[in-house]
């Protein structure tokens, strides 16, 4: 008779560290330094410096050595998406999450049991990362940053239409937006060329290397320029991205009756975009939204659903009602900025 494959909470645990699985004794995205991790994507909450050995995309490893340099890891394997490596009993493959570039879920299987680690996803096309694929699994450990039924993202393109027509609506005025560094900085840059924007686009020094990298990787993002050294007068009427922090810093009173836009999921809440001064609030999220959180549910048709960084009271009751064992995953360590 063949043996039962194993439940999942048999050999994948939360520990201090993070994510950890047991079977094959590595850490996923941990919050500390580790022997053995691997990585999901570059953003710092989930790819942090000095693990022993790091397993993730050559994108994600690619990142890692541009922000980390000789701290990224003691040494660091990529694996190609579709490719499987093992790891004790446990064979580890990565398949795109949609997120930023390099950005992959974690798929874990062990004596005839697999779960799938989502990372951070979204669901919505992007110019500039490979597309989330869903993948059928007995468990699903899924991100919830935007867990509430409240958070319904808008269309990129209404988005961007919004940025371009108050440029044309204030000529005389910069328009300063403020974007992550890593994924968002870049979907931005795209979007605006697939909307037709020609123009070079002026770049906070916080965010040319990376820039830099996603060109040298083959994602194209048309003229872009330091900001540095240029002119006041020669920014009217011009896009200047700059980390979100950036936007309020004495910084930015050197340009031209700066218009602040913020480019994030969480422009939904008024609130948060009246704090922090934004006058022109862009709802483009590298999340995935309500809606897009409860389709993949019934998409990966997993029998457990864990939950966590995030909303996750709200996860968890939609999917207990619609028949799934979810609970909530006490993961510390990870931001809700995006």
């Amino acid at each position: 008779m063949a043996l039962a494959a194993p439940r999942p909470e048999t050999w994948i645990r939360a520990t201090p560290a993070g994510l950890y699985c047991e079977a094959g004794d590595f850490h996923i995205d941990p919050v500390r330094p580790v022997p053995r991790a691997v990585t999901t994507h570059g953003h710092g909450d989930h790819a942090r410096s000095g693990n022993g050995r790091v397993l993730a995309t050559p994108e994600t490893i690619a990142i890692m050595r541009e922000r980390y340099g000789d701290a990224a890891g003691g040494s660091l394997q990529p694996l190609a998406y579709g490719e499987t490596v093992t790891a004790g009993d446990v064979a580890i493959r990565l398949v795109p999450a949609g997120h930023v570039l390099g950005s992959a879920q974690i798929v874990l299987e062990y004596r005839g049991s697999r779960v799938v680690v989502s990372g951070d996803y979204k669901r919505r096309p992007d110019p500039t990362c490979a597309p989330f694929e869903p993948c059928n699994c007995d468990a699903f450990i899924t991100e919830a940053t935007f867990g509430l039924p409240v958070f319904r993202h808008p269309p990129d393109t209404q988005e961007i239409d919004k940025l371009l027509h108050s440029l044309a609506l204030f000529p005389e005025r910069c328009h300063l937006v403020g974007v992550y560094a890593l994924g968002k900085c870049q979907r931005v840059l795209a979007l605006l060329r697939r909307a037709g924007y020609e123009q070079p686009v002026y770049l906070h020094g916080a965010l040319i290397k990376l820039t830099e990298l996603y060109e040298s990787l083959g994602i194209c993002v048309g003229p872009v320029l330091p900001l540095a050294g240029v002119a006041r007068d020669a920014l009217k009427g011009r896009l200047v991205l700059a980390p979100p922090a950036a936007t309020a810093d004495l910084w930015s009173r050197r340009l031209p009756d700066p218009l602040v836009a913020m480019a994030s999921g969480w422009m939904r809440v008024r609130q948060r975009a009246k704090a922090r001064g934004v006058e022109l609030p862009l709802v483009i999220s590298d999340h995935a939204d309500w809606d897009e959180l409860t389709a993949t549910l019934d998409e990966v048709a997993a029998e457990e659903i864990w939950v966590t960084h995030g909303r996750e009271e709200a996860l968890v009751h939609y999917a207990t009602k619609k028949g799934y064992r979810a609970r909530a995953l006490a993961l510390s360590g990870f931001e809700e900025d995006e």
